[in-house]
């Protein structure tokens, strides 16, 4: 499954509504951690569809990198069932972000 792009538009459908639990990449194309950590997130998402990989890009979608207190990126935030269950802060191995959506 490839990576999704979220806005506030299709948040609610693509993330709350999931029956899958969904790894969100809060990122901006300036930051180099993020650009570190994308071919990861892809790689998550090209491996495992039993998990929706979504990217938000804070610089265009600041409502809700508010929403979810984003302070730094790359943030990862993993929800279930319309909950936030973990969240982490920048740059992780695959395996760990894998455990997190464990």
């Amino acid at each position: 499954m490839s990576v999704l792009n979220i806005t506030k538009n299709n948040f609610q459908e693509e993330v709350m509504n999931s029956n899958k639990p969904v790894l969100l990449d809060f990122w901006a194309g300036w930051c180099g951690p993020c650009r570190m950590l994308s071919p990861v997130v892809e790689e998550i998402a090209e491996e495992n569809d039993s998990i929706k990989v979504c990217k938000v890009n804070v610089d265009e979608q600041q409502e809700l990198a508010s929403e979810f207190q984003v302070m730094t990126i790359p943030t990862l935030v993993v929800i279930k069932n319309g909950q936030i269950q973990n969240r982490s802060m920048g740059v992780k191995p695959k395996e760990e972000i894998l455990d997190m959506v464990q």
